[in-house]
């Protein structure tokens, strides 16, 4: 995978997924470089978040920046004396030259291209430059560029996704710079020396970069190189048909893991959209084992996919499901729930917040299908689970505070493990007849009770979560 400066959002994890699992599917290498050449684009602590929100999705480079490898270095800032050599095999072999043209007069021919309604692009004026033109501006110190020769022969390849591809590249743009003044590589040119030194067999890559490929094959071609395999893969669109884009914050990945979307429910989300894979009408979570198994490169389809957004909050809940299926999951999971509850009522003391192992994991398993994401335990409904509510019903009926004595010594006696049994909607019916009230009014003091809340989950569903202990210390913290 090649990324370029800036956070990984939904469209790279994309492209780098699918890399990573076609490199496992064959038994390949997976190599991550960091394409930071565009020193304008460069933004701090960028390549470290890349890195880290990669490992969080469960992509593990087999080579890259930190790790190293043997076709390092993996920045391309790093690897300036690579690129300068294999730029003097271009001059030399005449496929490229000397560009002398001024920013001024390249805003002048698009000025003028834009006008007269043509494609603006470069007059190609200083490929026809004489070697004693060319080395009189050298020796006079004028600024330049280095341009690659393009050929007029339409380049055709053999798309992985798309079939037969062909596209003049003439037509559209004009010699490319492939050395800036600055002494860096274009992208193209870094992109291609790079492939070609490191053994890069195959390329998947966004269809954004396939009108691209012809370029790139003609400069394997001028240097003698076999180009790799291509594969672009379709364009991702948000749910109303639009481009996705890079000032999108509700894309970027560290956007979804700080709103408590698992890495695995993330993944299975970005292949709902981009084909690739055997699957049926249900929804379901597949691990990465299934996710390499299943992925098959011939199955991607080559139109447009739209998000949608409420697959991925059904995804998540099947995932926290899954979590929960397996105990040696039971610590990681604790230890999420109680960082959310503690940043959440972080007025509370934590001796008063209900934060035991054993209530989250029961807390958990009872909520596991009425939430999406594990901070969906904090809304307001839920507040009850973790922290004693702060108001309380004004009993003035002798009637109320008797049935909740009732329930109590009911609880007293009842085993913890027999609470669904014991406490059942038929026990309340005959606690309300018994105590002259009714049902519902019974129903709503005991969930204020209890939680605090004036609509919410049932009582017998609070009393169940709460367990008994806690059931008794509210019901006695009313009476007192």
């Amino acid at each position: 995978m090649k990324k370029r400066n800036g956070y990984l959002h939904l469209g790279g994890l994309r492209t780098a997924l699918y890399n990573y699992l076609f490199a496992r599917a064959n038994n390949g290498t997976f190599i991550l470089r960091i394409e930071d050449t565009d020193k304008s684009r460069t933004i701090p602590g960028a390549i470290e978040k890349l890195h880290d929100d990669l490992i969080w999705v469960g992509i593990i480079s087999d080579e890259d920046p930190m790790r190293g490898g043997p076709y390092g270095p993996y920045l391309q800032s790093k690897r300036l004396e690579i690129y300068k050599e294999n730029i003097k095999t271009l001059l030399e072999n005449k496929t490229a030259y000397y560009c002398f043209c001024s920013e001024s007069r390249m805003n002048l021919l698009k000025r003028e291209a834009i006008k007269n309604g043509h494609v603006p692009k470069y007059d190609n004026k200083c490929r026809h430059s004489t070697d004693d033109e060319i080395n009189e501006k050298l020796k006079n110190g004028i600024p330049y560029c280095i341009r690659f020769k393009l050929s007029s022969d339409i380049e055709v390849f053999n798309d992985l996704i798309y079939g037969r591809v062909a596209h003049d590249i003439t037509q559209i743009e004009g010699d490319p710079v492939i050395m800036k003044s600055d002494g860096f590589p274009t992208y193209h040119f870094a992109n291609v020396v790079d492939d070609h030194y490191m053994n890069i067999s195959h390329v998947l890559r966004g269809v954004e970069w396939q009108i691209s490929t012809p370029k790139h094959i003609m400069l394997y071609k001028a240097f003698g190189w076999k180009p790799p395999i291509y594969g672009h893969l379709p364009l991702i669109l948000n749910s109303d048909g639009s481009k996705l884009s890079k000032r999108q914050d509700d894309i970027r990945i560290d956007s979804f893991r700080n709103s408590n979307i698992f890495p695995l429910a993330l993944l299975n989300y970005v292949t709902q959209a981009g084909g690739g894979f055997i699957r049926n009408s249900d929804v379901q979570i597949y691990t990465y084992e299934h996710l390499i198994k299943q992925f098959d490169i011939k199955r991607i389809n080559g139109n447009s996919s739209k998000l949608a957004p409420e697959k991925l909050l059904e995804l998540n809940k099947l995932e926290i499901s899954r979590l929960l299926s397996n105990q040696n999951n039971y610590k990681f999971l604790v230890e999420r729930v109680k960082k959310i509850v503690q940043e959440t009522f972080s007025n509370c003391e934590d001796k008063i917040l209900k934060l035991d192992e054993d209530h989250i994991i029961q807390t958990l398993k009872w909520a596991q299908y009425r939430i999406n994401k594990l901070s969906d335990l904090v809304k307001p409904d839920f507040a009850f689970i973790w922290v004693i509510p702060t108001s309380l019903p004004d009993i003035i009926s002798s009637k109320f505070i008797d049935a909740i004595k009732n329930l109590d010594e009911k609880l007293t006696e009842t085993d913890e493990n027999s609470l669904s049994t014991d406490i059942s909607k038929l026990y309340l019916k005959e606690l309300a007849e018994k105590n002259d009230i009714s049902f519902p009014s019974l129903m709503k003091m005991l969930r204020k009770v209890l939680s605090g809340l004036e609509k919410g989950p049932g009582v017998i569903e609070m009393i169940k979560i709460l367990g008994k202990n806690e059931t008794q210390l509210r019901l006695k913290r009313c009476l007192s």
